[in-house]
């Protein structure tokens, strides 16, 4: 029977650390826009930062809907599923936001990860969650992990700085939709949706 939680408690946080993906979803607020999921994996790369936040590493990709959405609106739920041993579904409802290399906290919040895999990085995705909420999975399959896949890490190692600039100008810059994604040097993603400063 699902349940809703006042808070991340310590076997709540427990369980989200331990799955080795995650869901993202985002949506524009257009009604003609695209809803967007994007799967999340790699070890080492979420946090629980309390008992109502939570972040993931942000690394280069193909997309930028989930960033070009919450510069947008700031709305987003993170779905966590068990594939093996009691099954269960945990959603993360919340509001969050973007931190650069570039913005102020950014290294703050880059700390609470391992070193590892800095080359590629595009930001940290801080969510401020407003909702905690389980239900039964039930029809999730069992599955069993064989490991992380090492192409993104291997691609990102092919690359020298300068790659990377460059492809979030031209390919991360706008979203399916034509929102801005990812900003270049004289915008800024720290700012939640409606220009208010972003929460320390």
């Amino acid at each position: 029977m699902a349940k809703i939680y006042d808070t991340i408690g310590p076997r709540l946080a427990r369980f989200l650390l331990d799955q080795p993906v995650f869901f993202v979803g985002t949506a524009p607020l257009g009604a003609e826009g695209h809803v967007n999921v994007s799967p999340k994996g790699m070890g080492g790369t979420f946090a629980v930062l309390g008992e109502d936040r939570v972040a993931y590493l942000d690394y280069t990709g193909s997309g930028t809907e989930t960033i070009a959405h919450l510069r947008e609106n700031g709305r987003v739920v993170l779905m966590f599923c068990a594939f093996d041993g009691p099954p269960s579904i945990v959603r993360l409802h919340g509001r969050g936001r973007v931190v650069l290399p570039t913005d102020t906290g950014f290294d703050e919040l880059r700390s609470h990860f391992p070193k590892e895999r800095a080359l590629g990085q595009r930001a940290v995705v801080v969510v401020d969650v407003r909702r905690v909420s389980d239900s039964c999975g039930f029809s999730v399959p069992l599955m069993d992990v064989r490991g992380d896949r090492d192409l993104l890490d291997r691609s990102h190692e092919r690359r020298d700085p300068d790659y990377f600039t460059d492809y979030w100008r031209t390919r991360n810059a706008t979203s399916i939709d034509g929102l801005p994604g990812v900003p270049g040097p004289d915008d800024s993603a720290a700012e939640p949706a409606g220009g208010a400063p972003a929460p320390s």
